[in-house]
């Protein structure tokens, strides 16, 4: 017997018509013994019949004179629901909505068509041409001279979950992330970096909802990266609270201009008083914080309040949060939890109205699980984490932040505004492809360096400086899986097996390549080739 489910709509009222029995045959079971009346029905042999069990009642059914044909009326079973509803799982896994998109970032004197809105093509299901004529509406146009009429093609791979792209045979070619392209799709990670002709894309995905911070002065926290979005949305929600905050981000991302602008947004009246745990010694650092009386300890000729104090009624910003003392963590803790300090030299507790912002490019939850900072300090500060992206996943800021830092590098000589950069594609790309493991201190360095161009020629790849050649992110250049970053830090005994969609999307990003998909995932290559023939993939799938 079938059996009823949702994969079937016409099933959900109406079950599978019952087999046509022949005369004196009863559809429900008759076993001797059975509750149910009547006598088993037999075979010519004698024996009983065997019949599965159902639990419907039989269907009702009569001979159509004129056609002579046994027609059923089957019953409704109201005991199985219309619709399977949905449960929490799979609202859960509903909600998770993936935004993509693809932004032209170069040239940027480039025209676009008016499809092109904001230099920003929105991607979903549909596959997507990009040439320079638009002729159907999954073509867009970007008329570029150095494009062609069908450039490249972006379609979505439900199986792997994830865009793919591939160059239509184009006259000046595609790469991706630096690597050329072929007809042979590969996989798009987030903030990869797409050049078509001399053009230059950058393509964004993010889970969740899109939104801004409209609250938050974009002066202070620039870009239209995705990622820099939702930072921003993130800050705007936790200013107005008084919690503790715990920014999070790599060194030079710009936590300590967040901070300000969270103290901003507060509203708090009192001032915002900074300091950097890794600039002092534990005494000093303890000192202060809390203050001390005169004569407290050596070389304390006169009474100092602390920053607690210092910042009454404000924001204390506690930058490096990560390298503070260890034995002085609980005395952290205490006062964030009382709302009261003990300077040095003193027995009474002073009360403190501050509210507490720290930052770190440590992993905080490691250092808990290594001993080196407390749990519940860690709880207390980290009520609003916020995790600042860093620039390799703000590609699409890249650009417009050398044109902001070289205008701050003029304005700090008190020199004439520096021509714009004239980048050639080649540098461009490159400039883009980094890995900017310096944030934004390497792009003011690059500044720096290429300031003396500006105005006079065009910049090409051989103009840029030494510490930028051969630093091409390469995560993101072989389409390493988000999987991957894990590799090296976790045993490869302890790591999770990707799913099969996941497989599948590294071996297409890395064209089938054995060695190289073993490398991203940090395994051996024939852990490779068991997990393919256990998902029984075929070479070319996609």
């Amino acid at each position: 017997m079938r059996r009823i489910g949702a994969s079937n709509p016409l099933w959900a009222t109406s079950p599978p018509a019952a087999p046509d029995l022949a005369p004196g045959h009863l559809s429900r079971d008759t076993r001797p013994g059975h509750p149910s009346l009547g006598t088993a029905p037999r075979s010519r042999a004698g024996r009983p019949q065997k019949r599965a069990i159902t639990h419907h009642p039989p269907p009702l059914c009569h001979r159509d004179s004129a056609s002579n044909r046994r027609i059923c009326d089957n019953p409704t079973l109201p005991s199985i629901p219309a619709e399977t509803a949905s449960g929490e799982f799979t609202e859960h896994a509903q909600a998770r909505v993936t935004h993509a998109r693809l932004t032209l970032v170069y040239p940027p004197d480039a025209h676009f068509s008016p499809s092109v809105a904001a230099k920003t093509i929105l991607l979903d299901t549909t596959p997507r041409i990009l040439g320079r004529l638009a002729e159907h509406d999954a073509e867009v146009a970007i008329p570029h001279r150095t494009i062609s009429r069908r450039h490249l093609e972006l379609r979505w791979d439900p199986a792997a979950a994830r865009h793919l792209v591939r160059d239509l045979g184009s006259r000046n070619g595609s790469a991706l992330h630096g690597r050329p392209l072929a007809e042979l799709p590969r996989a798009l990670d987030d903030n990869a970096v797409l050049r078509l002709g001399d053009v230059l894309a950058v393509y964004e995905r993010q889970h969740g909802p899109v939104e801004d911070g409209p609250a938050v002065d974009r002066r202070a926290i620039p870009g239209d990266a995705l990622s820099i979005l939702s930072f921003r949305a993130a800050i705007a929600r936790a200013a107005a609270d008084p919690s503790p905050v715990l920014l999070i981000g790599e060194s030079g991302s710009g936590k300590e201009r967040s901070a300000a602008e969270l103290h901003r947004l507060s509203g708090r009246r009192g001032p915002l008083v900074t300091l950097n745990c890794a600039a002092l010694s534990p005494h000093l650092i303890e000192s202060q914080l809390f203050g001390h009386q005169r004569g407290a300890f050596t070389g304390a000729t006169a009474a100092q309040v602390g920053l607690f104090r210092a910042a009454e009624g404000g924001t204390l910003f506690l930058d490096e949060i990560g390298e503070l003392p260890l034995d002085l963590q609980p005395k952290l803790l205490r006062a964030l939890e009382s709302g009261e300090v003990l300077p040095l030299g003193t027995t009474a507790h002073q009360h403190i109205d501050v509210r507490i912002i720290a930052a770190t490019n440590r992993e905080l939850a490691r250092a808990v699980e290594a001993g080196a900072f407390r749990r519940d300090l860690y709880a207390r500060l980290a009520l609003w984490e916020l995790a600042l992206p860093p620039i390799a996943r703000r590609r699409v800021d890249i650009l417009p932040w050398l044109a902001r830092l070289a205008a701050a590098w003029s304005q700090d000589r008190a020199r004439p505004p520096l021509p714009a950069l004239d980048l050639a594609p080649a540098a461009a790309a490159h400039i883009l492809c980094h890995r900017w493991p310096d944030n934004l201190r390497g792009l003011h360095r690059l500044i720096h360096e290429l300031a003396h161009l500006a105005g006079t020629r065009v910049i090409g790849r051989d103009d840029l400086p030494s510490w930028l050649i051969g630093q091409v992110d390469e995560r993101a250049e072989h389409g390493e899986p988000a999987a991957s970053p894990a590799a090296g830090l976790v045993p490869p005994e302890l790591r999770p097996r990707p799913s099969r969609s996941e497989l599948l999307a590294a071996l297409i990003a890395h064209d089938w390549n054995l060695t190289a998909t073993a490398r991203a995932y940090g395994r051996d290559r024939k852990q490779i080739s068991r997990w393919i023939a256990m998902y029984e993939i075929a070479h070319g799938a996609t």
